[in-house]
């Protein structure tokens, strides 16, 4: 029966939204998208060119990891009252807070500190910043509530404060999961700051936006490119760091 009322659900969005897939396989529309790809080809590759992409390249991964770090350390804060430490009170503000981070989208924020601080990088790292903290938060407190008290019980029986115990009791139990959560939620701001450069917080993302907007298809297909080089180095740095982790816990 689910599965019968998943089916017709499918199959009456494919007739409300009139979506017809066969659409982009008819001849005219392979001809139109092969000959407007083709304005993407050879990517500007001149010096001049390179170097203002390698500048907001720099200014990308800048923006995803400090955002990242910063989003990092204030979850590590939220995620003691979060998972209950501090009382049910103090859990259900700080869980709205949360949810409140998480459900507006990273564009949205984006346009908000825009219209706060102005444009350029310092408003997308503080949109990713505010984005990042609820998700994170929200996971490293399932982890907290999920770790074996034992250790931090013990802990709070011999003095310890609740922060004295979450560092030295739950903290190294957890560490490795929550760095991967981290490493994984900075592998999706990179892409996220490619993004928010389409409303001004800059990186790749504004100057793509820039070259798009004046028909420059061979320079914005050097940013596509550098976009690509970028997830993948950091996709590698990414899964290095965690097999070298997961090396030194075995």
């Amino acid at each position: 029966m689910t599965l019968l009322l998943i089916i017709s659900c499918v199959v009456a969005s494919f007739a409300y939204l009139s979506f017809n897939p066969l659409a982009l396989f008819t001849k005219q529309a392979l001809g139109d998208i092969a000959t407007y790809t083709a304005r993407f080809f050879p990517p500007d590759l001149s010096p001049l060119f390179l170097q203002k992409v390698w500048a907001g390249l720099l200014q990308t991964l800048a923006i995803s990891a400090l955002a990242t770090v910063l989003a990092s350390i204030a979850s590590l804060f939220l995620a003691l009252p979060a998972a209950g430490q501090l009382g049910p009170k103090v859990k259900a503000i700080t869980r709205f807070l949360l949810n409140f981070l998480r459900s507006v989208p990273e564009l949205v924020w984006a346009v908000l500190m825009v219209l706060a601080v102005g444009l350029g990088p310092f408003a997308g790292t503080l949109a990713l910043a505010l984005h990042t903290t609820g998700v994170l938060g929200r996971l490293f407190s399932e982890t907290l509530e999920n770790n074996p008290p034992q250790a931090t019980q013990a802990l709070r029986l011999a003095g310890a404060s609740n922060t004295q115990a979450f560092l030295y009791g739950a903290f190294p139990g957890i560490y490795s999961q929550l760095l991967s959560y981290s490493l994984y939620r900075w592998e999706m701001n990179i892409r996220m700051a490619t993004i928010l450069g389409f409303v001004g917080a800059g990186g790749l993302g504004q100057i793509l936006y820039y070259e798009l907007s004046l028909l420059h298809e061979q320079q914005a297909s050097t940013v596509i490119i550098a976009m690509l080089l970028l997830v993948v180095g950091v996709d590698m740095i990414s899964n290095k760091l965690r097999r070298e982790k997961m090396h030194s816990l075995g």
